[in-house]
């Protein structure tokens, strides 16, 4: 069974790496962002959504992590 699970897993991992491949292949077009009066240089539309993604991916355990820490411990609103 363990294995049968391990060959599921690789599956599954080869699908999102074709599909990962497929989104930048497809989405090479420049774009340039503007942000709270910043704007960036031309870049891929793929890198910028990946970049969004990945920053997203590391700030939602970080506000997790805050709330729950606020949640089981005496934290006086200022």
């Amino acid at each position: 069974m363990k294995k049968l699970l391990r060959w599921f897993f690789l599956l599954i991992l080869l699908l999102a790496s074709a599909a990962l491949i497929v989104f930048v292949l497809e989405n090479q077009q420049s774009v340039k962002i503007g942000f709270f009066g910043f704007s960036s240089g031309e870049a891929p539309a793929s890198l910028c959504l990946v970049i969004a993604l990945l920053v997203g991916m590391a700030i939602g355990p970080v506000v997790s992590f805050m709330f729950k820490y606020a949640r089981n411990h005496d934290v006086r609103k200022i």
